[in-house]
C-alpha cells in the first residue's frame, strides 16, 4: 500500500507542476491548453471550495492501510508530501493557489486577445 501512497503523491506532484506551469508548455498546443485550463478551474474551485482534492483523499487512504505516521513511512513520501503540502497556513497556501492560476489564466486570456488583435489586423 505504501507504494500506492507514493504513486498517487507523486501524481499529485507532477498535477501541481501542470496547474503552476502548464500555460508556458501548451503554447499552439489546444488540446493541452484546455486540460490545462480545466486544471487551473479545478485548483481554483479545489482551494476555494469545501470539496477535498480527491487525489488527497486518495494518498490519505493509501497512507491509513499502509500504516504510515508521521515519518515513519517511506523516505519519498516523506518528502513528496513535504512538496506538495508545505508546512505554512493554510490560507497561504489557498492564497497561492489561487494567485498562479489566476496568472495562468491571464496568460490564457493575454494570448486570446493578442490572436484577436492579429485578426482583426488583417481584415
Amino acid at each position: 500500500m505504501i507504494r500506492l501512497a507514493i504513486l498517487v503523491v507523486a501524481v499529485h506532484a507532477a498535477w501541481l507542476f501542470l496547474v503552476i506551469f502548464g500555460a508556458l508548455w501548451t503554447r499552439r498546443r489546444p488540446v493541452w491548453s484546455a486540460i490545462h485550463i480545466l486544471a487551473l478551474v479545478w485548483g481554483i474551485v479545489a482551494e476555494v471550495g469545501p470539496w477535498p482534492c480527491p487525489l488527497t483523499v486518495a494518498e490519505e487512504y493509501f497512507e491509513a492501510r499502509a500504516g504510515a505516521a508521521a515519518y515513519h513511512g517511506s523516505f519519498v513520501l516523506h518528502y513528496l508530501e513535504a512538496i506538495v503540502y508545505p508546512n505554512l497556513p493554510g490560507w497561504i497556501v489557498a492564497g497561492a493557489g489561487v494567485a498562479v492560476c489566476a496568472v495562468n489564466l491571464g496568460v490564457y486570456g493575454w494570448r486570446i486577445w493578442r490572436a484577436y488583435g492579429r485578426r482583426r489586423a488583417a481584415l
